[in-house]
């Protein structure tokens, strides 16, 4: 039975929909029933909910709004307080600005008001940010000021990837670092602080390579403009990403409440509205699909996925219901994707090329079985950039040299490698302890402390709780954090899993906050005891105390392990971390299965069981219930080597789903992972029917897709056969190569640059280009320049760089030029300091790095080409290799 409050929010959202969205103010009409709405659903949250008493007419209103379609987990996680002052700081940020007045209520309140950008850890950002921008914008226009506030984002903080987890903006200006995703909440933030309208877009994945991106979105004077975050331009609408862009099959961003904005509106739900802006950035066409069951009727209400294949998955950029005629609409860019409807138990899936019509049969149920196969291919390339002077380029480059040096200033008051040994080396502690005090970069003084507080006794259990957590948990973690831990040891730490999955704080993604003191204090010992004996009996606990929210937390943002204990509400995800938190503070290994996302305890031996969240479980009968390993499979990947050796790996060639309810859903094993290896260790899988996917893209981005759908059936092999198919007439993706990878160029004299080092990516700039290793004086080295030199015309005419690159300095200085023709103008010398060879071996596979070696590569890391060793005619292999890209 559902709970009591669905249905009064099911009740409440049609009568507020029967009367129409009132737009003005900050709260119009429709906020109002949805905040009051709100508080009936979630009777145990009203208190948290309330608004203060008080408070100016503004102030409530905004409050309403926050509280109207706030996430569950920042309702239990922060205070009234921490909102309020948020609130207060955005008032006056209105008051306060030149431009605050000039902003309409919709777009301030959906775009400067939230706190919240992404899935981030909140703080009081909004306050420093102010403080801090406030007086060098005051006097800019709003066009003049984003582009400001944008410079001053690239003094604090450059692009490093990183793990899915999100910083807050403190805490990524703190580490000076931040992937896509941070370096855009980040600026949202910042702009938001000073009364400017702004947004995250993300393209969830891009079409033509197996990647996605995030950015920002400002609103100035009517009008939305983009701008790649901590990457400042001379104007706005320009950015690296223009071009990619132009290929997006979609661009869509995450609004807080119910917006009514002109954009297409992909999806809602009780706290939030999903709008599609592709089309300010790709031609795009709007594809139909209608669904039917298998006699032929129309099916309303059927699940139907517009999906694109990337890291080889099927990934759903779009999900929408079918309405009484069975059609599904999506607006999307000019590319190939595959759709899958569902009714919840049958399902069909097809490709559909964007503008096209679908006829779409669900026809297949659980006991299908079969292999499709099709090309995929993405929206071709087209992209119209604004006009910017070249002055205004060398001046933009010139302000970004600067800002560098701001920055790097700050990153140089990090512990060196010398004074964390020194710092060890008077605590007592070895390398491994001074490596952690240099990987947490601007928080290098809390573990500092924390090191220095350890007792003798349990210095290497610090150390290593340090070392199992994630490096960026070494950025952030807080001194209470850790001190929780290591008061609180429990368990036997002599146990394989012990560091992992007891000793770690770090459950899934959630905000990191002291709970096993507190879950320890709150159990009293005949509690204790039950759960230790059983810690099933902890499951059993939290389905019958925790009330489900499956209405107010879609995006499943993780709450702290006491939020949920506190307040007696959490969605499944979080219900399951609360499980493990309570484990871990008893000392029993616990986790949240990597790859089945299982719920797991481990026993003294080390075996792992599942358990059930489920209301009719109970302890009379965990023996019957529990899963054997009679009532799983064991999975085979059949799999024939290709004539060089090389393995297909997972996200990169092949992907395994598992079937719920006619939808599948990706299994997260490790990051390329072998066919082999997941063999090797005779992978489980739960009884049920599963789809492997596979890919091979194209240097053109088209895709190559096979899925074979299977089943696993109890105390059986489930076999699949991992077929990558080919196009030998056709460039394929067949290794990476970082483009951030440094190396020194050389002037033409074959001196260093005394600029020093630089990247791949800021030397060739964005696209394909080609990067070579040789040596002077080497035979083959030799034949590849000479080749190089004779096919210099149409490599010219390719515009593509050629990066030459030499081992060291003294092989550099023996380097003629003229010995070796006239090599083409587009030739950039310089040395490598091993790293760009060592890319290429890890990258291709390559046994050694055997002299020359030529790719072509592009800035998305793709290589499409290589040839190593003797060869003839290399020149014109390039030249030819570059005309089919």
């Amino acid at each position: 039975m559902k709970p009591q409050y669905l249905s009064i929010l099911a009740t409440t959202i049609i009568a507020v929909s029967a009367s129409g969205a009132h737009s003005g103010g900050i709260l119009t009409k429709r906020g109002e029933a949805d905040y009051e709405a709100r508080i009936k659903a979630q009777p145990l949250l009203a208190e948290r909910l309330a608004v203060p008493e008080n408070l100016t007419q503004d102030e409530e209103e905004a409050m309403k709004f926050l509280y109207a379609y706030i996430q569950t987990p920042d309702a239990l996680d922060y205070d009234n307080d921490f909102f309020l002052r948020n609130i207060r700081l955005a008032l006056q940020a209105r008051r306060e600005m030149p431009w605050g007045t000039t902003v309409p209520d919709r777009e301030w309140r959906h775009f400067v008001l939230p706190v919240r950008v992404n899935n981030e850890n909140l703080d009081n950002s909004r306050e420093v940010f102010f403080k801090e921008l406030k007086e060098r914008v005051k006097n800019l226009s709003m066009k003049e000021a984003i582009l400001e506030v944008n410079h001053w984002c690239h003094e604090k903080v450059s692009y490093q990837p990183s793990d899915a987890r999100t910083s807050s903006p403190l805490a990524t200006v703190a580490n000076a670092l931040g992937r896509c995703g941070e370096e855009s909440t980040f600026t949202v933030a910042a702009l938001r602080s000073i009364g400017i309208p702004a947004r995250q877009v993300y393209t969830p994945r891009w079409a033509h390579t197996d990647d996605n991106h995030a950015w920002v979105e400002a609103w100035a004077d009517g009008e939305w403009y983009f701008l790649g975050a901590c990457e400042p331009e001379p104007v706005l609408d320009l950015a690296w990403f223009n071009a990619p862009a132009g290929r997006g099959m979609l661009m869509d961003t995450r609004v807080v409440g119910a917006y009514d904005g002109p954009e297409e509106l992909l999806e809602s739900d009780a706290v939030s509205t999903v709008i599609n802006v592709t089309d300010k950035y790709a031609p795009v066409s709007k594809s139909t699909v209608y669904v039917y069951d298998r006699a032929g009727k129309p099916l309303e209400g059927a699940e139907v996925r517009f999906s694109l294949y990337n890291y080889a998955e099927l990934f759903p950029l779009a999900v929408k219901k079918s309405d009484a005629d069975g059609r599904a609409d999506f607006t999307s860019g000019l590319g190939d994707m595959v759709v899958w409807g569902s009714d919840g138990k049958n399902f069909g899936f097809a490709p559909i090329h964007a503008g096209d019509t679908l006829r779409l049969y669900l026809d297949k149920g659980k006991d299908y079985t079969g292999v499709m196969e099709f090309d995929l291919t993405p929206p071709s390339e087209g992209v119209s950039l604004p006009e910017v002077t070249d002055e205004a380029r060398h001046l933009n480059e010139r302000r970004k040299e600067y800002e560098d040096s701001l920055r790097l200033a700050y990153t140089a008051t990090f512990l060196s490698e010398s004074e964390a040994v020194r710092i060890c080396s008077e605590i007592g502690l070895g390398e491994n302890a001074a490596q952690l005090l240099v990987k947490s970069r601007g928080n290098h003084r809390v573990i500092e402390d924390f090191l220095r507080s350890l007792s003798p006794q349990n210095r290497g259990l610090g150390v290593e709780l340090l070392s199992v957590i994630a490096e960026k948990d070494l950025h952030d973690i807080t001194e209470d954090v850790l001190a929780d831990n290591m008061d609180n040891l429990q368990g036997d730490s002599s146990s394989s899993l012990y560091s992992r999955y007891v000793l770690n704080p770090r459950i899934e993604n959630e905000m990191l906050r002291p709970f096993k003191g507190p879950v320890l204090a709150s159990l009293p010992d005949p509690i204790r005891k039950r759960y230790l004996a059983d810690p099933r009996n902890i499951a059993i606990d939290l389905t019958a105390g925790i009330l489900t929210d499956t209405i107010f937390n879609p995006g499943s943002y993780r709450q702290s392990a006491m939020a949920t204990l506190e307040n007696g509400t959490a969605d499944d995800l979080n219900r399951s971390i609360t499980f493990v938190a309570i484990c871990r503070a008893l000392g029993i290994p616990a986790r949240i299965d990597p790859v089945s996302r299982a719920t797991q305890f481990a026993d003294s031996k080390g075996e792992w069981s599942d358990v059930s969240f489920s209301p009719l479980r109970d302890k009379s009968n965990h023996s019957a219930a529990d899963e054997s390993a009679t009532s799983k499979s064991t999975l085979r990947l059949r799999h024939t080597p290709s004539s060089d050796g090389r393995e297909p790996k997972y996200y990169a060639q092949y992907t395994l789903s598992r079937f719920r309810e006619g939808i599948p859903e990706l299994m997260e094993f490790d990051d390329f992972e072998t066919v082999s290896s997941i063999n090797s260790r005779q992978q489980q899988l739960e009884a049920g029917q599963y789809m492997l996917v596979t890919g091979q893209r194209l240097a053109d981005g088209t895709v190559l897709c096979r899925t074979e759908i299977f089943r696993a059936d109890p105390g059986n092999v489930a076999e699949a056969d991992v077929v990558v198919r080919q196009d030998s007439t056709a460039l394929q993706v067949i290794g990476n190569l970082d483009a951030e990878l440094p190396f020194l160029p050389l002037e033409a004299d074959m001196t260093p640059s005394a600029g020093g080092k630089q990247s791949i990516l800021s030397a060739t700039g964005r696209g394909y280009y080609i990067v070579g290793l040789v040596a002077p004086g080497h035979e083959p080295s030799a034949h590849a320049l000479n080749d190089i030199s004779a096919a210099a015309a149409e490599l010219e005419a390719s515009g593509r760089p050629i990066l030459i690159l030499f081992p060291n300095a003294d092989s550099a200085s023996r380097f003629r030029a003229a010995d070796y023709g006239s090599l083409p103008s587009n030739v950039i010398l310089g040395i490598d300091d091993g790293s760009i060879a060592s890319g290429l071996a890890e990258g291709l596979e390559l046994p050694t790095t055997e002299l020359p070696l030529f790719v072509i590569a592009d800035t998305f890391n793709r290589v499409v080409f290589a040839k190593k060793g003797y060869s003839i005619h290399l020149g014109e292999e390039l030249a030819k290799a570059l005309g089919r890209l």
